[in-house]
């Protein structure tokens, strides 16, 4: 009786444990986006800003490859001026140098953190998988809004991307 016990509880712990892990990615998410943790930023922006002509704030692009990733991938320029407010667009370009097809996923991430939550992306490469034939060149755009209300002591920003390969997944 004992033994049936012990594998009975065992069992319940291993799936309370399996439950709560299956629980941290969205509750993970959601702490992100409510404190502004790990550079994450709130996703598409819904709102419309007026533009504050007063005021600029440069934003720098930065463009890595995580280790295993071999594509050539960049910003069309490593900064720009902009005007909270203000619809902007980059682009990315990337190049598969290989012989075969591959998958890849890009992850974003804003710096300083107190800012991501004033960083919204209206569109962006990174919300899809990209998938490129050998050789393929493609230019993926990312289109944001620096929110308006952006603290005044915040100048710089930068969003940064790292491109992973994930061919086999």
């Amino acid at each position: 009786m004992a033994l049936k016990s012990l594998v009975t509880r065992l069992l319940m712990l291993a799936v309370l444990m399996f439950a709560f892990g299956f629980a941290l990615v969205p509750l993970y998410d959601v702490m992100c986006k409510a404190f502004g943790i790990n550079g994450k930023t709130g996703g598409p922006y819904e709102g419309s800003q007026v533009v504050d002509q007063s005021r600029e704030v440069r934003v720098q692009f930065m463009s890595t490859n995580a280790i295993d990733m071999v594509w050539d991938f960049h910003p069309r320029a490593d900064q720009v001026q902009v005007h909270p407010g203000q619809v902007t667009e980059m682009i990315f370009t990337a190049r598969n140098p290989t012989d075969q097809v591959m998958k890849a996923q890009a992850v974003p991430s804003i710096s300083p953190a107190e800012a991501a939550a004033y960083f919204h992306k209206t569109e962006c490469f990174c919300f899809t998988q990209q998938v490129l034939q050998p050789g393929e060149r493609i230019e993926m755009p990312v289109r944001f809004i620096v929110d308006r209300d952006l603290p005044s002591d915040v100048r710089h920003l930068t969003l940064a991307y790292t491109l992973f390969d994930i061919t086999g997944r």
